[in-house]
Formats: structure tokens, sequence, C-alpha cells
């Protein structure tokens, strides 16, 4: 198939098949005219990369996946350096996810000083995730209006929540 035919089947655009083949994840195959020619499986890896940039990897990152796809495996996470590929994202992630806990307490703490009065409180919802709600110490919540985040440039949420 042709590069425009590879493109429409993988959502992608022409630029973009051609960015991959630059950066070596593409084969660059060439009919006597001189036309870019791709195979079914040339479709298997671009959804590959695709799926991998949606998961925040970067190409780089994206690299063992192809090769193992090129290799003959059925999937592109079968091999040893993919799996590794994957443990380094899941660390880079852990280590993001302790930086925004630190960050959160940070602001928490600064909140906590610029407004004594304000407490955060935990409530789950009916999903059991964890929300976190800014509530004045004692005193009724507020309906609509404007709030004190910001100085009164964020309006305020109404809750339709009965008070415990």
């Amino acid at each position: 198939m042709r590069i425009g035919e590879l493109a429409a089947r993988a959502g992608v655009s022409t630029r973009t098949l051609r960015y991959y083949e630059q950066q070596g994840l593409l084969p660059a195959r060439r009919a006597s005219n001189g036309y870019r020619q791709y195979e079914e499986s040339d479709l298997r890896l671009v959804s590959e990369i695709r799926s991998l940039l949606a998961a925040g990897f970067t190409l780089d990152d994206a690299r063992p996946f192809v090769d193992c796809l090129r290799a003959g495996h059925a999937d592109g996470a079968s091999c040893p350096e993919s799996v590794a590929v994957y443990r380094r994202k899941l660390a880079e992630i852990d280590a993001e996810i302790r930086t925004l806990i630190r960050l959160r307490a940070d602001v928490a703490d600064q909140l906590a000083r610029a407004c004594p009065g304000c407490a955060l409180s935990t409530e789950a919802t009916n999903d059991r995730s964890d929300q976190r709600e800014l509530r004045r110490a004692g005193a009724a919540r507020r309906q609509a209006g404007t709030g004190r985040i910001l100085g009164g440039l964020v309006p305020a949420l109404q809750d339709d929540r009965a008070d415990p």
C-alpha cells in the first residue's frame, strides 16, 4: 500500500509516517517509481507506536516494541527490552506521583497558613475515589456564590449533599 492509504488506515497524517521513517521506526521501501510502499505489518507498527505515545511513552521508548514486532513477535511487549521500558516508565511515574504528593502537601500547608479558619476534609465519593473539599470550619456550606479561592475569582460550587 502507498503512504496515503497507510495514513488513512492508521488514522495519522502522511507527515507523521514520514517522521516515523526518518526516526527509523518505520521501514522505507520504495517502488520503482520512487513511491513509498508499505505492507500490512507496517500498520501494526504504526498502531503500536500510536498506542505507546497515547500512554505517555516517547518515540525512543517505542523503539524496543517496534523492534520486537519486526522480529516476528505477535506482541511488541513480549521482548525483554520492552519489559525493561515498562519498568523504567513505571518508576518514572512513581517518582512523579511522589513529587506531586509533596507539592500537594506544600500547597495544603500554604493554604492552612493563608486561611486559618479553613480545613481540608477527605470524603469518599460513590466511586471510592479520594475527593478533597475546602470547607469553612464550623460554618454551613455555601450555596452558589463566590468562594475565597483566588481572591473570589473562582465561583463556589453548589453542594447538594446533606451535611453530616
